[in-house]
């Protein structure tokens, strides 16, 4: 008797979609200074949006459990290195994850810790982004499959011309110093 694929299926789509989703929260946080937007509408924007990262990502690990083609436990969804299924790769999916609900969890504390240990946490949204993207590609078994290494690819350089972009801009950067 073959067993059920719709978990391990949408435990690969899940983890897909918070990818994309992470890496569109990355660049609206990035770009949100540019003024191509309003502020306060890509504020808004960016914590919906990390929003929906953090809840397709609780997706990606309820499915992780159900399903029985890997046998994971929930401790192995908060502890990293637990997993027995490439436990280093797996280990940075899960550094991902706190990073990004730590990352989720200082938007209300933004006024309370200051903006400028506020700003300093955020660095993290790069070790958060780093890390999901060596899961993806280390543990995610679609990672071979050309578009799926293109979501990759492109959202690397997405992010990388972005961050490029944000440190070269020097109204952007007087804008930061000022605030």
């Amino acid at each position: 008797m073959r067993s059920d694929p719709t978990f391990w299926i949408l435990a690969r789509a899940s983890g897909l979609t918070a990818y994309a989703l992470l890496t569109a929260t990355v660049l609206i946080g990035l770009t949100a200074k540019a003024r191509v937007v309003k502020p306060a509408a890509a504020v808004g924007v960016h914590r919906f949006v990390a929003l929906l990262a953090l809840g397709m990502l609780g997706l990606h690990g309820l499915s992780l459990l159900l399903d029985r083609t890997v046998h994971l436990g929930p401790a192995a969804l908060v502890v990293p290195g637990l997993s027995p299924y490439r436990p280093a790769a797996v280990a940075l999916g899960v550094v991902a994850l706190e990073l990004a609900a730590l990352l989720v969890l200082s938007f209300p504390l933004r006024r309370r810790i200051g903006i400028t240990a506020w700003r300093r946490l955020h660095r993290l949204a790069y070790v958060a982004f780093v890390a999901a993207t060596v899961h993806g590609l280390a543990a995610g078994t679609d990672a071979a499959r050309p578009w799926v290494f293109a979501l990759y690819l492109s959202s690397v350089a997405a992010v990388t011309f972005a961050t490029a972009a944000r440190a070269l801009s020097p109204s952007i950067q007087a804008r930061e110093r000022s605030t």
